[in-house]
């Protein structure tokens, strides 16, 4: 969780998002195995939630405004 102006947001680390790039990187070069495809469905699955999340948090921020 991560604090950006006056919202607490859920992010991802560093290395989370590394993992993912590295992810991204090995199916545009088409060299991407089974298990690495699951992984990057896995980490696109949680960006749809932290997404989710964050969006109701701003809306709840910014209806209590």
């Amino acid at each position: 969780v991560q604090k950006i102006d006056d919202l607490m947001l859920f992010k991802f680390t560093e290395q989370l998002g590394d993992r993912l790039q590295a992810l991204l990187d090995k199916k545009k070069a088409d060299t991407i195995n089974p298990d690495e495809m699951l992984e990057l469905e896995t980490i696109g699955e949680l960006d749809n939630i932290f997404s989710y999340i964050n969006a109701v948090m701003a809306a709840q921020t910014n209806a209590a405004v």
